[in-house]
């Protein structure tokens, strides 16, 4: 059997996982990362709150497996909130997320698993992991695959995948949920979160307003041929594919085709405009350690929440890039977004949309 630290959240997911691994026979071990909480709003960072410490303790103690709680305020501020701010003084709409899993739970959490003796760091999430004859360690969608967080770890490196374990990515969510009420786990009615942790469950703009007001500048809203139609309140404040919310009086719906940051210009035109045939990824992630040889098919996911759509996938510069080509246009490709590349449940890798 094996020494395990389970990452917790006071939510079903990772509590089923500690659970499963305990009747298992593992030594299993709940941490739990304090993350960083606007000043006045730490009771509303679902990720930490205090109600969600609470609960994972008394999951810990129903399981009788010790519990202890990683100071993460810095580094998460400096890391994932500083990444998230960057991102949009950049023109981009960034997934913090990517960057919490990279850097956070499987760069500290990690660190702190294996200084304690870990073995492996489990957690909540909907995956699958698999271990090829080569000694390979794959990445694949889970089984229900309305639950699915595979687009969110394509960053995990081999050696990071080695220490991985995911044990909830076996069973639809139905089937968690109904263990956890077996088990008598406190968490097993918890709603789920689909909101970014410090956004506290407000709109990201009046973040930004307060932690980075010179991103919000306003300029001109333009036409792709040069025509001046209005002024924006910042480009941040607007998203690929918006619709509404632009302050345009027009004879037909009209959406955001494009942000021009070198002008500070908003880019918009009628929807037959909308849709790109192309995108180029940077910072390109293989998860085999390697990038493929020559261009190749993959279905591509380029939203957490978008379908999987087909194209041609080409490594560039030593597969640090890659251009992908889509078979039919795609709405809404968003420039710090990341798209994902798969084969049927493998996921293959994955680069920032640039």
């Amino acid at each position: 059997m094996s020494k395990i630290v389970v990452a917790m959240s006071g939510g079903v997911d990772s509590s089923v996982a500690a659970a499963l691994l305990k009747q298992q026979g593992h030594e299993v071990t709940g941490m739990m990362l304090r993350l960083w909480s606007e000043p006045g709003k730490e009771d509303s960072n679902r990720c930490c709150t205090p109600d969600s410490m609470f609960l994972a303790r008394r999951v810990a103690a129903r399981l009788d497996i010790p519990f202890y709680v990683v100071d993460a305020k810095d580094a998460f501020r400096s890391t994932v909130v500083q990444a998230f701010l960057d991102g949009y003084a950049a023109g981009r709409t960034p997934n913090p997320c990517l960057t919490c899993n990279r850097l956070i739970r499987w760069g500290l959490l990690l660190e702190h698993a294996l200084a304690l003796g870990a073995e492996y760091l489990a957690t909540g999430h909907y995956v699958r992991r698999k271990t090829t004859d080569d000694g390979r360690h794959q990445l694949l969608r889970a089984i229900d695959r309305t639950k699915d967080q595979s687009y969110v770890l394509h960053v995990l490196t081999q050696e990071q995948l080695a220490r991985s374990l995911f044990p909830v990515g076996e069973y639809p969510k139905v089937e968690i949920r109904r263990l956890a009420e077996t088990l008598g786990l406190v968490t097993a009615r918890r709603p789920d979160s689909q909101d970014l942790c410090f956004l506290a469950g407000e709109d990201y703009r009046l973040f930004l307003r307060r932690h980075a007001p010179d991103i919000l500048r306003p300029g001109p809203i333009l036409t792709r041929d040069g025509q001046m139609l209005g002024e924006h309140s910042g480009l941040a404040n607007y998203t690929i594919g918006q619709r509404k919310g632009l302050g345009l009086s027009s004879p037909q719906p009209l959406y955001v085709l494009e942000k021009d940051i070198a002008r500070n210009a908003l880019i918009v035109g009628p929807a037959q405009e909308l849709g790109q045939r192309e995108l180029l990824a940077e910072d390109v992630h293989w998860l085999s350690g390697e990038p493929p040889a020559a261009t190749f098919r993959a279905e591509v996911k380029t939203r957490y929440t978008a379908r999987e759509v087909p194209a041609e996938v080409t490594p560039l510069e030593g597969g640090r890039r890659a251009r992908v080509c889509f078979d039919a246009p795609v709405r809404d490709l968003t420039p710090g977004q990341a798209a994902v590349f798969y084969d049927g449940d493998l996921v293959l890798g994955g680069g920032t949309i640039a």
